[in-house]
């Protein structure tokens, strides 16, 4: 198995990462870090596991024109790699067990050889009044159990963050390379593999892996302004009939409204309550949605003045 981690100026969350990975029982296990020209002190981080001969490093000095920095990353990985299974992991995870991969490549296989596997993880770090809305659209966002019955690819997606491919496959198809300027490539990318046969299975993962988005609030806006856009259309027109869909059920008609109250709150605490956030996390998911309304416009102007950045790089 290859895991592959797109790492820019990722040195506090690889310091956390790679112990978690290098730690696995899993025989046979290829970890290729790419460090896309990092200006902290990953290098430094990098250098710390570097005698251990499962790791491999490749650095970059920037993104080619046409490509996203993350989608470039994992494809230049892929060059490299070697094992017949691919695992594409977030810098900002951890492997909460040292049988993880071992367990994740076990259900991988029991399920058909035309399945790409994706995860729904545990929720860490700051920010959660934003950050807790992710399994909730991951849940309720889109409906899974009709993922593998409906053929449509726009009925799919994947989690970004973790999700296994088979080496071939994954080489037939060269996902990434199909997808290379796509700042949401993980659902692009989902309904590119179901259009050519693979269907996306989610798995519960939250036993074996974590995830840590953000540190704050202000990190989390900063991350989510560059995708919530495109989440919610790309497009204008499509984008202002969400966003006003969005505001009169999950903000305004809470306010008047105590059943809608009620059932906007109840379903966070059921998802909040999978996820094991606590109860004012689900006490406040009026405040959740109010904020993740005004984001999704702060991102839409953010794209139409094509002023998004990430990392210090220009989006778009």
């Amino acid at each position: 198995m290859s895991v592959l981690v797109p790492a820019r100026n990722e040195a506090a969350n690889l310091s956390r990462l790679l112990p978690s990975l290098l730690g696995q029982d899993y025989p046979k296990l290829e970890l290729i870090v790419y460090d896309d020209a990092s200006e902290d002190v990953t290098p430094v981080i990098l250098r710390r596991y570097s005698s251990d001969p499962r790791l491999r490093v490749l650095r970059g000095e920037g993104v080619p024109p046409g490509w996203v920095g993350k989608v470039h990353a994992l494809y230049q990985a892929t060059r490299k790699a070697r094992g017949t299974l691919y695992l594409f992991l977030d810098a900002d995870t951890e492997l909460l067990r040292p049988d993880a991969l071992r367990r994740l490549v076990a259900r991988y296989r029991a399920l058909p050889t035309s399945t790409v596997v994706t995860a729904l993880p545990q929720m860490r770090g700051g920010g959660q009044l934003l950050v807790s809305l992710v399994p909730l659209m991951i849940l309720a966002g889109l409906p899974w159990p009709l993922v593998h019955r409906v053929r449509h690819p726009l009925l799919a997606a994947l989690n970004g963050q973790c999700w296994l491919i088979d080496a071939t496959t994954y080489h037939q198809l060269e996902p990434h390379r199909h997808h290379k300027n796509e700042v949401l490539e993980d659902v692009q990318i989902g309904r590119y593999l179901k259009q050519h046969g693979l269907i996306p299975v989610m798995l519960d993962l939250r036993q074996e892996l974590a995830v840590y988005m953000y540190a704050s609030l202000k990190a989390a806006w900063q991350g989510f302004r560059k995708n919530a856009y495109l989440l919610m259309g790309g497009r204008v027109m499509p984008f202002m009939l969400l966003w006003i869909g969005y505001g009169f059920t999950l903000v305004w008609a809470p306010l008047v409204n105590w059943i809608f109250l009620l059932s906007i709150v109840g379903l966070k605490l059921f998802v909040d309550g999978l996820m094991g956030h606590p109860l004012w996390l689900s006490l406040l998911s009026p405040v959740s949605h109010l904020l993740a309304w005004v984001l999704q416009l702060d991102s839409a102007l953010a794209h139409w003045r094509k002023r998004v950045t990430w990392k210090s790089r220009l989006v778009t």
